[in-house]
C-alpha cells in the first residue's frame, strides 16, 4: 500500500497541503489538482490508486468528475466537502463514490480512511496492472511507463524487461532468468543482449548506473531494481 499515488484533488491550496503532509509521513505518494479539469487529466496521465475529491472545484464539479470515472472506471473515491447536508453525502454515495468526508476534517482521519478504501477495493490475490515505483508509473495493461507524469517511450522487450524487474524490486535477477522471462523458455540468445537493453532504459529514464535511482548492477549475478525510498 505505501508508495501508491493519491491523486488529492481540491482548489484551496492549504488543504491539499494538509493532505500532502499526511499521507506522504505514511509513505505514500501525492499529485496534485485544482480543477475538474485537471482532475481527469492527471487520472489518465498518472493513474493513481485512489482520488481524494472535492465536490466544490472549478468546472466541471466534483460530482461531474466522479461521474465520468465512474462510467470507465473503478478508481476508488474518497469525496470532500464543506456542506453537512445528508443529501450531498447519498448522492456522492450513489454516484459511485467509496467514501465521504466532510470539512474540516482531521488529515488522520483521511490517511485512515484511506487506507481503509484502499484495503477494502484491492482485489485479493491478484497483481496489480499498473506498479508506481519510486517517480514511476508502469501500466502493464495498457504497456506504458510514465515518469513524472512524462510518458516515456519503450521498446516492446524494454518495457517487458523494466516491468519484471519492478515487479521483483529489490530481487536480483540473473541475465538467465531475465532471457528466461522476458525472451522466453527458447531463446538461446546471447546474454548480453540483457546488457543491452538495460542500457536503453538507463538512457530513457535517464539512470546513471554509477548512481542509479532504479536499475541496480549486482556483479557477476544480473540486475535488481533499487529498494529506494518511496
Amino acid at each position: 500500500m505505501a508508495g501508491e499515488l493519491i491523486l488529492v484533488v481540491d482548489d484551496e491550496p492549504n488543504i491539499i497541503e494538509l493532505a500532502r503532509l499526511y499521507l506522504e509521513k505514511e509513505g505514500f505518494r501525492v499529485a496534485e489538482a485544482r480543477s475538474g479539469e485537471e482532475a481527469l487529466r492527471l487520472f489518465e496521465d498518472l493513474h493513481p490508486a485512489l482520488m481524494v475529491l472535492d465536490i466544490m472545484i472549478p468546472e466541471p464539479d466534483g460530482w461531474e468528475v466522479c461521474r465520468r470515472i465512474r462510467s470507465r472506471s473503478a478508481l476508488p473515491i474518497i469525496m470532500l466537502t464543506a456542506r453537512e447536508d445528508e443529501v450531498d453525502k447519498v448522492v456522492g454515495l450513489e454516484l459511485g463514490a467509496d467514501d465521504y468526508l466532510t470539512k474540516p476534517f482531521s488529515p488522520r482521519e483521511l490517511v485512515a480512511r484511506v487506507k481503509a478504501v484502499l484495503r477494502r477495493t484491492a482485489p485479493a490475490g491478484e497483481p496489480r496492472d499498473v506498479l508506481h515505483v519510486e517517480d514511476l508509473v508502469i501500466d502493464a495493461s495498457r504497456r506504458k511507463v510514465f515518469q513524472r507524469e512524462r510518458e516515456v517511450e519503450l521498446t516492446p522487450r524494454e518495457f517487458d524487461l523494466l516491468y519484471a524487474l519492478a515487479l521483483n524490486r529489490g530481487i536480483v535477477l540473473s541475465r538467465e532468468k531475465l532471457l528466461e522471462r522476458v525472451w522466453g523458455y527458447d531463446y538461446y540468445g546471447d546474454t548480453r543482449t540483457v546488457d543491452v537493453h538495460i542500457r536503453h532504459i538507463r538512457d530513457k529514464l535517464g539512470d546513471n548506473p554509477q548512481e542509479p535511482r532504479y536499475l541496480e548492477t549486482v556483479w557477476g549475478v544480473g540486475y535488481k531494481f533499487r529498494e529506494g525510498k518511496r
